[in-house]
């Protein structure tokens, strides 16, 4: 794979509400970025991973969507293995393993989390330079940038909207700053459900609504609007600045605040597949909350492993580098 990662124009939410629909806009400056994703919540990148590149990382989750993991090991998290085969015969499968020909109806949404520690060409992505350090610069963290956690979401066709909500709840670190650089591994159009943002909702208070497991719920936008009335937004429906990322080409990438509510639509395609990548980022120096950690199922298993050797009674607990890599420092700069 290729480390050409193209960040140097951007586009932001004023860009995009002026009809500069995903092409490199040259009068963007790091400064006028920043400032936009401090006030909107996020900002987009077009056609900045190459589109050779997508197709490897496309033919390497059907790789991983079989079981076959080029680093030895699986992900943290991955859906029921594809089989292409059954003892009467050869289905027709197509992406992301939905049998061609059959109804869409009940094809559910896929989710792989840490596809980066099985697969070489993620982890390569995931752990880029270049993406580390913008999501520094725009953050303010002058430390640097360390990846927590990768996560594919793959809807097959038919398959249901993903509700609204914030991603920083999930993450139990202190400082308890989330960034998330979202990569669209097909061009996005309406029919695929793409990401959409609720612009300045980064800047709403810090109260909690939901778990992963309302993820699906048939009305996407209800947690949304509990947490705009709190607010005192009146009339969320029409008053909210929703913006979609439809026309995003594959290798396009958006940088959202882990604040910032965001959500997308089903896949109301009959024969098309939508997948997308998120790397989630943490300031350099975080470290576990130890009590907030050893509640999630994902996070616990590092706070009990360090218990049992270390008497230390503070209340936050080291990453390992090794699990959690530091992607971006001043000190790497050259």
């Amino acid at each position: 794979m290729s480390s050409s990662i193209d960040l140097r124009h951007g586009l932001t939410a004023d860009d995009l509400l002026a009809g500069k629909k995903f092409e490199h806009n040259p009068e963007t400056t790091l400064s006028s970025l920043t400032q936009a994703f401090r006030q909107d919540g996020f900002v987009v990148f077009p056609r900045c991973i190459s589109i050779d590149v997508v197709y490897t990382l496309q033919q390497r989750l059907e790789d991983v969507l079989r079981g076959k993991y080029d680093r030895g090991s699986p992900p943290d998290k991955t859906p029921a293995l594809i089989v292409d085969s059954k003892k009467n015969g050869k289905r027709k499968l197509g992406p992301l393993g939905y049998e061609v020909g059959k109804t869409t109806k009940y094809n559910r949404v896929l989710q792989i989390i840490n596809i980066h520690k099985c697969d070489s060409e993620y982890q390569r992505l995931a752990t880029q330079e270049a993406i580390g350090e913008m999501v520094a610069h725009l953050a303010g963290w002058e430390h640097g940038a360390r990846l927590a956690q990768d996560q594919v979401w793959a809807k097959p066709p038919g398959s249901p909207p993903l509700v609204f909500h914030r991603d920083s709840p999930y993450f139990m670190f202190t400082p308890d700053d989330v960034v998330t650089v979202w990569i669209a591994l097909d061009d996005m159009d309406s029919e695929l459900g793409p990401l959409e943002y609720v612009r300045g909702s980064h800047l709403w208070g810090d109260g909690r609504v939901g778990s992963s497991s309302s993820f699906f719920q048939s009305d996407s936008r209800n947690l949304l609007y509990s947490a705009a009335a709190r607010e005192g937004i009146v009339d969320a429906e029409s008053c909210l600045e929703i913006l979609s990322l439809a026309g995003l080409s594959a290798g396009g990438l958006s940088i959202h605040h882990g604040k910032t509510w965001h959500g997308s639509g089903k896949n109301a395609s009959n024969d098309r597949p939508r997948r997308g990548l998120g790397l989630h980022f943490v300031p350099a120096e975080v470290k576990f909350i130890k009590e907030d950690a050893k509640k999630s199922k994902l996070w616990s298993k590092y706070v009990v492993s360090e218990e049992t050797i270390d008497d230390d009674d503070s209340s936050t607990i080291n990453v390992p580098d090794d699990d959690f890599p530091l992607v971006w420092t001043s000190q790497l700069k050259t």
